[in-house]
């Protein structure tokens, strides 16, 4: 099965909330254990909205994340591919962080001298805009391929790289480099264990080539009962352990997992073999079965701490502001139910000016806006970022109450 096929057709024998035990799309046992639960989540979050009233009654769908003993992967149980239309539309880019672009030119760096990769070729699935690739294949001389149905050839370019404005499947299969890179896109895709069968057999028997994948860490999530991290694009959701499970199952050879990024994203290494391998790393079930426990203990007095935050907002009458207008931003909102409370929602990513949330309906702002709005307390949705906003909140006079989920 194909990513395309995949989101647009769904999965055969998928899981059921019926009377059969739920079944894990990535190892295949039987009863995942529900515990978490959310009702009336966008089923999209970076796909940007031109009008407020689209925005407030973008479709909605639910969220029942299962956890699986046997190999610790989690997902989303009562996912809907369907619902999805990943288009240019979707406004993922980073890039205009100096934060973010510094690990991701020291992620290159580190690559290019691990595997030697210069004036070599690079494949990526799920390249969203670009940047990574053409960055990868500027500092090593590297002639790159990058796949995804978001790219907006205006945005990013390189006369070094190609784009194919598509979802990756078999078609693509000749298309092997000696890297083949895939960041923040397994965690979209529903059936990971047909879709990893996909690129194991596009690398085939070269056990020259590299595979390198990057997702979000779900343990993180689970310690810091993280709930703006869990929405609706996000069906599939790992640890280091339950990551490296995967590619074993599927004959490749695990050779590096690593945290990256303040320990918010996973990195993992294979070469094609017989999956036989194991690293320490790896040997993480009942650390994650712990973290599960945590968070379905603790989450509903995690919620409520927040709302209480909420309404001291209200009642002092602060104008509050969140910066940040991504996924984390949307699935804020959308759990704990905000409305007029935040006043103003900025970005640094000029392309999502003047565009509106889905869910919330809110327009989001250049940070410029904040000069006139003057805000009491500034909300940042990732705490990496904080040394950097309050630098532009500095720069701009002002000095609000910055704090970070």
């Amino acid at each position: 099965m194909t990513l395309e096929s995949t989101l647009a057709h769904g999965i055969p024998g998928d899981v059921s909330t019926g009377s059969s035990p739920l079944r894990c799309r990535s190892c295949g046992s039987a009863g995942l254990s529900v515990f978490y639960e959310m009702k009336g989540v966008p089923v999209h979050s970076c796909l940007l909205l031109n009008e407020q009233a689209e925005a407030v009654n973008f479709p909605k769908r639910n969220i029942a994340l299962g956890f699986c003993e046997s190999c610790g992967f989690i997902q989303n149980t009562i996912f809907d591919p369907a619902m999805l239309r990943y288009s240019s539309a979707y406004e993922e880019q980073q890039s205009f962080s100096p934060r973010f672009n510094s690990f991701a030119e020291a992620l290159c760096q580190d690559l290019i001298q691990r595997y030697d990769l210069r004036n070599k070729k690079v494949v990526e699935i799920g390249c969203g805009k670009g940047d990574f690739l053409v960055l990868l294949c500027e500092l090593g001389k590297n002639h790159g391929i990058g796949i995804d149905p978001s790219y907006i050839s205006e945005r990013v370019g390189s006369e070094n790289v190609e784009f194919v404005q598509d979802f990756y499947d078999e078609r693509y299969a000749n298309l092997t480099g000696d890297l083949i890179c895939c960041r923040h896109t397994l965690e979209h895709i529903p059936d990971t264990y047909e879709f990893m069968q996909t690129v194991r057999r596009s690398v085939g028997d070269r056990r020259d080539c590299t595979v390198f994948f990057e997702v979000p860490d779900v343990g993180r999530v689970l310690r810091e009962i993280a709930f703006w991290d869990i929405y609706y694009e996000h069906c599939s959701y790992f640890t280091l352990g339950s990551l490296a499970r995967l590619f074993r199952k599927t004959d490749f050879d695990v050779i590096r997992l690593a945290k990256e990024f303040d320990d918010q994203y996973l990195i993992l290494d294979a070469r094609p073999g017989t999956g036989t391998s194991r690293l320490k790393a790896e040997e993480d079930l009942d650390e994650l079965r712990r973290d599960v426990d945590f968070f379905a203990t603790n989450y509903s007095k995690r919620l409520g701490k927040w709302r209480e935050r909420i309404d001291q907002i209200r009642h002092k009458k602060q104008r509050a502001a969140i910066w940040g207008s991504g996924s984390k931003c949307v699935s804020f909102l959308s759990t704990l139910g905000i409305t007029d409370e935040i006043g103003m929602i900025v970005d640094i990513n000029p392309h999502r000016h003047g565009r509106f949330l889905a869910g919330s309906g809110k327009l989001i702002s250049s940070p410029e806006a904040l000069r006139e709005y003057k805000p009491d307390v500034v909300i940042a949705m990732n705490p990496i970022y904080c040394e950097e906003i309050g630098r532009d909140l500095k720069r701009m006079g002002l000095a609000p109450e910055l704090s970070a989920v």
